[in-house]
Parts: structure tokens; C-alpha cells; sequence
């Protein structure tokens, strides 16, 4: 298909083009658009057939569950059965790079949620994405805006890359101001009472959660693999993510171990390397893809699939990053590099 790219600087300014998006979401077509995180691949969460277009245009595998987008937290009890829990991760984290994961109600069909009886939900707060939303009048389903399994697209041109041809339109809305997806919570109840059963960490971390809901418990598959005979929860659990097509290597070690053995490998053969800015003057410039300070994470989340791709164009034989901490937003760093090394970590 012809795939038009709409370039929105003020959405208030441009409502004709987004209104002429919306009605493409209404139709049955894909838009993508930007959110604060990634880029979303948006079709009518409520159409069992646009969320096949979805799975087909992204070749995602159709057992993983796509995000339903919101223009307001208010609406999420028209798809889901919310509770209290929810009306106060919503106060805290509403609009803003929050998914929460319900049971669902009938309008939203299983196609959407990959076979679940549960629906994850969220409201971003990117100024396109809301207006999209509003102007739709119907929840967008939009998982990231990427063929499935490479990394998520921070910015239009990693869109245009992977999906021109594929989608109705394109809604360049500018760089993700996160660039790692949204935080994916699970709703549960034992005898102990509520709590939240994080499934994808992302900007909003662990200690921000607690301040909401006392009991967080970290999923493993957050940081393992998930056994082949299992069911993905959430998008991200199952399946090899965010991997460029060079195998990265991931390196645990001392960060002066680390660094020797980063310059032994430069010396050996060509390689590309996810580097600290500390590190550079250490190491030969050829492959280095600078992703900010060692204490600087929200610079290296921002950074992480964008040097991903970047890396790809190096002709490298192997991408090396160093192991992410599991602490705060380490914890998102970790999950998504884990998959993309397909849990290949070094010791060094």
C-alpha cells in the first residue's frame, strides 16, 4: 500500500490531518503515532480484523497481546473492569507511560488480546497520541511501531525503515522523549490482600509503584526466559525483542575489566560497542556508539534502541553493551537488552 507521512508539530494547529487519521483508525486502517515512550502501530482496538492487520504488518506473533490506548484513564472501564487499585495507579501515573493489565470487558475482542481473557490498557500522555485518541472516538490498539523482534522505533524515520508499505499512515510527531515502553502492571489478589505483579518494567520503576501499592512482585520473566509452553502475559515476555540483526553480547564484569576487555576485542577484529561517555577516551573511536554517563540511565534508556540500529549499519560481526543494573531504571535496561542478546551475557 501507499503509506502517507504526516508531519505534526501542534496537533491543535494540524486537527484536519489528525482528524483524517482518526478516520483511518475508524475504517479499519493503521496509523502510527508517537507516544512518550516509543512509536505505537495503532488500529481499532474494538476490530478483530484491524488487530489482525496489526499482527500481519508488524509479522507478530499472534498469541502476544497488544496494548489498548485511551484517551482518558476515566475511559478504561468502558474495555476493562477496573477497581480502586486502578483509579489510584491512574491518579499517580495517568496520563503518562503506565499499562495496567484487566479483565477484560466483550467490546474488546480476543484477536486484541491475544487469546486473554485480560486486557492491558493504557492513557499515554504525548500530545499527538491523546489527540489521535480523542479524535478516533474508539480505543487504539498499538503495539510499537516496528517489525517484531527488532528494536522499538524512537523516532519516525526508525518507523518509515520498517513499516513504509505496510501501514496507511505515518504521524511524525518528533523523538520519544523515553524511548523504552511503557511499564506493564498485572492487577492481583491473594489472602494477603491486593498487589501489583510487574511484567515489563519501564520508566515508571518498582519504588515508584510502592508508593501506590505496597506489594509489588517482580514476574521472572522479567529477567529469564519464559519456558517455551508458556502464554505471554504481557507483550515483551516471550519472544526475542528489541535485537538488531548483529548478535549483541552483553558483558558483566568490573568496569575496568569490562574496559580491557573491550580494547583487547578492538584490537582483534571489528566490533561495535555500547560505550559509557567516560569510556571513549579509553577506546579506539571505530564502532563506538557513545549511549551517555555510566550513572546517567534516563540518557541511556533514551539512547538504547536508536544505537541498536545504529549499530546495525556498522558491519560489525557483534554488538557489545555492558549488563544493565536490576535497580530503578536499570531494570528496564536490563529486560529489554537481555532480549535483545537473546540472554547472551559474558563474563569478564
Amino acid at each position: 500500500m501507499q503509506t502517507e507521512i504526516i508531519t505534526i508539530h501542534d496537533p491543535a494547529a494540524m486537527s484536519a490531518d489528525i482528524d483524517r487519521a482518526a478516520a483511518v483508525i475508524r475504517r479499519g486502517g493503521l496509523v502510527v503515532f508517537p507516544t512518550e515512550t516509543v512509536y505505537g502501530l495503532g488500529g481499532d482496538a474494538t476490530s478483530a480484523e484491524a488487530a489482525r492487520r496489526i499482527y500481519a504488518a508488524k509479522g507478530r506473533p499472534s498469541d502476544n497481546p497488544l496494548i489498548i490506548h485511551v484517551a482518558d484513564p476515566a475511559d478504561a472501564g468502558r474495555y476493562a473492569h477496573t477497581d480502586d487499585l486502578f483509579d489510584r495507579l491512574a491518579a499517580a501515573f495517568m496520563p503518562g507511560p503506565l499499562t495496567v493489565i484487566m479483565p477484560r470487558r466483550p467490546c474488546i475482542p480476543l484477536s486484541t488480546t491475544g487469546g486473554l481473557e485480560t486486557v492491558a490498557v493504557r492513557c499515554p500522555s504525548h500530545p499527538v497520541a491523546h489527540a489521535l485518541i480523542a479524535a478516533a472516538g474508539v480505543p487504539i490498539a498499538a503495539p510499537s511501531a516496528n517489525l517484531s523482534g527488532s528494536p522499538s522505533p524512537t523516532c519516525a524515520a526508525h518507523v518509515i525503515k520498517d513499516l513504509s508499505g505496510r501501514v496507511d499512515m505515518i504521524l511524525d510527531g518528533g523523538e520519544a522523549d523515553i524511548g523504552l515502553e511503557s511499564t506493564i502492571v498485572k492487577l492481583d489478589k491473594d489472602q494477603h490482600g491486593e498487589y501489583l505483579t510487574l511484567l515489563r518494567p519501564g520508566g515508571i520503576t518498582c519504588d515508584a509503584l510502592s508508593c501506590v501499592c505496597e506489594r509489588v512482585v517482580i514476574a521472572p520473566a522479567v529477567c529469564e526466559q519464559l519456558a517455551a509452553d508458556q502464554r505471554p502475559l504481557s507483550p515483551g515476555m516471550k519472544y526475542k525483542h528489541y535485537a538488531p540483526k548483529t548478535p549483541v553480547v552483553l558483558l558483566d564484569g568490573d568496569g575496568q575489566d569490562v574496559l580491557a576487555f573491550l580494547q583487547k576485542e578492538q584490537a582483534a577484529a571489528p566490533c561495535a560497542i555500547l560505550c559509557y561517555d567516560e569510556e571513549i577516551p579509553s577506546l579506539r573511536p571505530e564502532g563506538l556508539l557513545p549511549v551517555g554517563k555510566r550513572a546517567d540511565l534516563a540518557a541511556q534508556a533514551h539512547a538504547l534502541f536508536g544505537r541498536l540500529r545504529e549499530a546495525d549499519t556498522l558491519g560489525a560481526s557483534v554488538i557489545y553493551a555492558h549488563l544493565p543494573p536490576k535497580e530503578g531504571l536499570g531494570l528496564a535496561l536490563y529486560n529489554r537488552m537481555i532480549r535483545a542478546a537473546a540472554h547472551t551475557v559474558k563474563k569478564v
